[in-house]
């Protein structure tokens, strides 16, 4: 049970041992601790910066300089929000103030290029609506998973979404990890990225309907899709 609830943690990109006690190794200087941090928000954090900078090199500069940040005030983290919520803005803001003075600015029209006219998309009954405890996830799987003949194929789907992720526009990658992956708001998304929330939606949107239509093909064209228990 701890073990599962562990993965599950560290899948959604949370710590397993909890922000006290990661605040506490970082203010202790524990470099454990802050490798995990670095294996676990580092590539994300990466795509934050570079969606407010122009190079990938000045994105890695970003990353950087927000760590040496975090380290430097560490000891005046207040818990008003979550450590990752708290890292991820130091990210943003680091990111931002290095977009200006690059003088790069990120046009709306940026965030949708011609591609994106005939980017695929599914109708809005296929994900949960608001109210639901998981609002904007898909509303069902496939009926037969996962029967003992398909779970052999766990690993390879998940390679299938994970292909499908990096495939994805650089907006439309970050917004699907922040939200999916990390478990961020919405809100907090626009925040980070400096995006409307219309915008947000539509990435997001377009994003997991990407990933819905690699795994529609991955499980077959005429596969069957039941409700979720």
């Amino acid at each position: 049970m701890e073990r599962a609830q562990t993965e599950r943690a560290t899948r959604a990109g949370t710590p397993p041992e909890g922000d006290h006690a990661l605040v506490a190794a970082l203010v202790a200087r524990d470099e454990d601790a802050f490798a995990r941090l670095l294996d676990l928000w580092g590539p994300t954090m990466l795509r934050v910066a570079r969606s407010h900078v122009s190079t990938d090199a000045s994105a890695e500069e970003v990353v950087q300089d927000a760590w040496l940040a975090v380290l430097r005030g560490i000891d005046r983290f207040e818990g008003r929000s979550t450590l990752r919520t708290w890292v991820f803005r130091i990210v943003s803001n680091t990111a931002k103030t290095r977009g200006v003075r690059e003088r790069r600015t990120v046009p709306m029209s940026s965030l949708r290029d011609d591609a994106d006219d005939d980017a695929p998309t599914v109708e809005p009954d296929r994900f949960r609506p608001v109210g639901d405890p998981y609002p904007g996830h898909w509303r069902s799987f496939p009926a037969s998973w996962p029967s003992p003949e398909q779970r052999t194929v766990g690993a390879e789907a998940g390679h299938v979404v994970a292909d499908a992720l990096a495939s994805l526009p650089d907006q439309q990658r970050t917004v699907v990890t922040l939200r999916d992956v990390h478990g961020f708001e919405a809100t907090e998304v626009c925040r980070l990225l400096g995006v409307s929330e219309g915008n947000q939606r539509v990435l997001l949107h377009r994003g997991r309907a990407t990933l819905r239509l690699r795994l529609e093909t991955f499980f077959g064209a005429d596969a069957r899709w039941g409700a979720t228990p």
